[in-house]
């Protein structure tokens, strides 16, 4: 299924590797897709790690907390408990931070010319983001990647966790959907990949519940007595649009639109509690930040065209937003008026602003993303601070 999704490309052919005697000593996962992540785990514990050898053949180190040395002497050691083991290797960032580190890659050179066969070492660089489209990588990025490339990239094989198409994205649920026993209608997926902003993560929590939902009302329906002799094939029960926007879009977008109109009359302590009340709500909490996040951008950037645009009735936000663009029905009045208590344009793009030094803050694995969201509402919900007019300054992200 997942080979005819080109986003999986990278992944498939490392998980391919696996099984074969092709297998390098090292790899690097490069990229901050989450689902593409745990896609690769999963595939190498299958694949080198059973259930019961977890305990000595599983490593998960951090550079923040030991040496590359460590790691190294790790994985040349044979185990006395196990055949094989397994070492992912995170926050690699750090052993490209300020210095030569001559000493540290000299010892991975060493390693590499003469590996354990006996261990795989998995470097994640979650500190990357590829996009879909790597010819649009960032260049900060791409000076990254290159390095790593330039290093690493001699002994180890380089797997892309870029971020998935939206049209791969939609293609998954499509082949998703009968390996979980339902079926899912193509409108149903486009809005599910269009709201919840192509984040795999997010789309495949949140498929896992439309799944038992369109199983639920199946089960309810078939309750009823069957009158005729002979068997009738149910069919499939089927995801559609009207259950992505019940299960996934309405509950969302009402406490969504609730906390923009806290942000927008500038209540700090209700915007505070209605963020709090969406966290706590969603599977996995601080996980679902970005798709919070997306959500929130989503919405400013709707009442930046409504203010622009000088919309002042529902009847005309129609024809300014364009389709996929559009809040539902309930949410026009609200946004209309949430967005005219705004003075400019430029208090909308202030808020975009810090929500995408958000969106980045969270993308470098932050301690604790609910602290990320914590001072983005206050920062949003608070009255922005002039800035002094000076030519070095008329760029400056003010808080």
């Amino acid at each position: 299924m997942a080979a005819a999704i080109r986003s999986f490309a990278g992944t498939d052919r490392f998980l391919a590797e696996l099984h074969t005697p092709n297998l390098k000593p090292g790899y690097v996962l490069a990229g901050d897709e989450a689902f593409l992540y745990q896609r690769c785990r999963a595939g190498v514990l299958r694949a080198l790690v059973p259930d019961t050898q977890r305990d000595f053949g599983l490593h998960d180190l951090d550079l923040a907390d030991t040496t590359i040395f460590d790691a190294l002497d790790l994985a040349q050691t044979p185990s006395l408990m196990v055949p094989f083991q397994v070492i992912f290797v995170r926050n690699l960032k750090l052993l490209y931070a300020r210095g030569s580190k001559k000493e540290e890659f000299a010892a991975i050179d060493a390693y590499f010319r003469r590996p354990n066969p006996q261990a795989l070492l998995l470097f994640v660089a979650d500190h990357l983001h590829l996009p879909a489209d790597l010819r649009k990588m960032d260049f900060q990025d791409k000076e990254r990647f290159d390095r790593i490339r330039q290093t690493l990239g001699e002994w180890c094989g380089l797997v892309e966790l870029a971020r998935v198409d939206e049209a791969d994205a939609v293609r998954w649920l499509s082949l998703e959907a009968p390996a979980r026993g339902v079926n899912i209608d193509a409108d149903a997926a486009r809005e599910l990949v269009d709201a919840l902003g192509a984040d795999m993560m997010l789309i495949a929590s949140d498929f896992e519940k439309l799944a038992l939902y369109a199983q639920g009302k199946q089960l309810q329906v078939s309750q009823v007595p069957i009158l005729s002799e002979g068997f009738t094939q149910i069919p499939l029960p089927s995801i559609t649009l009207g259950d992505v926007e019940t299960m996934v879009l309405a509950a969302k977008q009402r406490s969504l639109y609730e906390l923009t109109d806290a942000i927008s009359r500038r209540d700090r302590p209700q915007a505070l509690a209605l963020l709090h009340g969406l966290l706590n709500a969603s599977d996995g909490a601080e996980d679902s930040a970005i798709g919070h996040l997306y959500m929130l951008a989503r919405t400013f950037r709707q009442m930046l065209v409504i203010l622009e645009k000088n919309v002042r009735d529902s009847r005309a936000i129609w024809s300014v937003l364009w389709q996929g663009f559009r809040m539902p029905p309930f949410a026009a009045e609200d946004l209309i008026r949430q967005a005219r208590r705004y003075k400019s344009r430029g208090d909308l793009t202030r808020a975009l602003r810090l929500i995408a030094r958000a969106d980045l803050e969270l993308r470098s694995s932050p301690p604790d993303k609910r602290l990320v969201l914590e001072r983005l509402i206050l920062a949003l919900a608070s009255e922005p601070k002039p800035t002094p007019h000076h030519p070095h300054t008329q760029f400056a992200m003010e808080l």
